[in-house]
């Protein structure tokens, strides 16, 4: 190929196939109209292939450039992560890890690991998230994020899952509920109460298990609220609202008015997992995987 391809082009195209409007993506970009049509259509001619359908009043990609969209977006990606490093590097840093987490891996495992970590690699920077499941999902396959701590039973292709916490699940009440510990028989004296439960967006595999556990019990919960965040769950059940279920480790939060009953009995366990994305080039998270 003749014709030598550098990064602007690729952020030419790029532009035009985000704003799909010659016009507006050359202000984007501060540069002419006219200048931004020809280096595209060079780019077009140097590749040997088509990337938009040009129509008087709008432009539309075409299958290549839909796949050329998504391509060059995710290398584009992986080289600013690159830079970063390289920045991180310069400035006296041994790089940069993004790490994306649910609630309760905030409880003990991220500070442990990164307490562990921190004592032979002072000069890590660790860059912190509290992301629901899906959203870490999307973040790692564009590089955003390093590492991710999910409830997620599965994960695309793509990505690795390592389990690395199985725990019971506990029974959330207001401090002074007439059922505790010494009282407690089954989840079953709780099928006239209002539940608050993460909601499905959450994680769908762990709904999904959450409600297998009021199947076994043999009732369908009445469901007063849905959120995605611990510390809501909690203040609302502190409120009389309703009661909750949610994994052992957020039992040890502090600072609401509320009683944990564990549910020791019962057959299912939530999972902490890590995943990563097979093709990050970070040579941070490598190390920090084998501590794990």
């Amino acid at each position: 190929m003749s014709y030598q391809i550098e990064i602007r082009h690729i952020r030419y195209f790029l532009a035009v196939a985000e704003e799909l409007h010659f016009r507006k993506a050359a202000e984007r970009l501060f540069i002419s109209q006219p200048g931004l049509s020809r280096q595209v259509k060079a780019f077009e001619e140097g590749l040997g292939v088509i990337l938009f359908e040009r129509h008087t009043r709008k432009v539309v990609l075409t299958k290549v450039g839909e796949y050329l969209k998504i391509e060059f977006s995710l290398q584009l990606k992986t080289l600013s992560h690159t830079f970063e490093n390289a920045k991180m590097l310069h400035h006296g840093k041994k790089g940069v890890l993004k790490i994306g987490y649910v609630g309760s891996a905030m409880q003990d495992v991220i500070p442990d690991l990164l307490l562990r970590f921190e004592k032979n690699n002072p000069n890590i920077l660790f860059n912190l998230q509290e992301i629901d499941n899906q959203h870490q999902l999307d973040d790692l396959l564009s590089f955003s994020l390093d590492i991710g701590f999910v409830r997620l039973e599965r994960v695309p292709r793509t990505l690795e899952i390592k389990t690395i916490l199985k725990e019971n699940f506990c029974l959330v009440l207001p401090k002074n509920h007439l059922i505790n510990e010494d009282n407690f028989i089954s989840l079953a004296q709780f099928k006239e109460e209002s539940f608050i439960l993460f909601d499905a967006k959450y994680s769908t595999s762990y709904h999904e298990k959450v409600m297998q556990i009021f199947d076994d019990c043999g009732f369908s919960p009445l469901s007063s609220h849905n959120t995605i965040h611990s510390s809501s769950i909690f203040k609302l059940v502190e409120n009389n609202f309703g009661i909750s279920i949610v994994p052992k480790s957020l039992a040890k939060k502090r600072g609401h008015n509320i009683k944990f009953i564990e549910l020791v009995s019962i057959s299912q366990k939530t999972t902490l997992s890590v995943i990563w994305n097979k093709k990050n080039t970070n040579p941070i998270l490598n190390d920090v995987l084998r501590l794990l």
